[in-house]
């Protein structure tokens, strides 16, 4: 089933110290049961699994509290780590809300999501355009540098910013509206 803006999903929750963005690339180490299970149910089912920031608790042990927004990844390539464990590299896919969630016996959240309509491309406005040449200094591959909604995104991911802030942004609907407030956060990274 392909998710649509009117369908809520059930889907398994991976909490982690980090934000996901869509088209964004994520690399985790799999140790635990649950998540052992949760890759296994994702590759069997060709399914993805949600990712959300923490907000409370911690990414080992008990159930942490995910944050109420979050990115579908989708798991692109499995490999085994020089200490044996199991390492999974996942794409984001799209964004989404989580209307309500619950633990499973095994500790594993999962949660009903409503996937967010994502904005069509937008091109860059004259008044962005910095925004436009930061990423192209950090990136070496050119790929849509034309495309507000993709700029923004891969400048939340790569900008030293707090999680908080990465998470707002995740949260923002509109690609102008997550340009804007990338452009307040400039100042800060200016040299005094």
């Amino acid at each position: 089933m392909t998710p649509t803006e009117a369908t809520t999903l059930d889907i398994p929750l991976f909490p982690l110290n980090t934000v996901l963005f869509p088209g964004g690339l994520l690399s985790l180490k799999v140790f635990e049961r649950r998540y052992l299970d949760l890759v296994r149910h994702c590759a069997r089912a060709g399914s993805g699994f949600g990712v959300c920031l923490i907000l409370h608790g911690r990414e080992a042990g008990e159930p942490a509290t995910p944050a109420a927004f979050g990115t579908l990844a989708n798991i692109v390539d499995f490999y085994t780590l020089p200490d044996g464990l199991l390492g999974i590299r996942a794409e984001g896919d799209r964004r989404f809300h989580v209307e309500r969630t619950r633990v499973r016996d095994n500790g594993l959240v999962h949660g009903e999501v409503q996937f967010l309509a994502e904005a069509e491309p937008h091109a860059i406005p004259t008044e962005y355009l910095l925004l436009v040449t930061i990423l192209e200094r950090l990136l070496a591959a050119r790929t849509h540098f034309d495309d507000a909604g993709w700029v923004g995104f891969r400048l939340a991911e790569l900008l030293p910013i707090e999680n908080r802030e990465r998470q707002h942004l995740l949260q923002l609907g509109e690609p102008l509206e997550r340009l804007a407030q990338l452009m307040h956060y400039l100042p800060r990274f200016q040299s005094a």
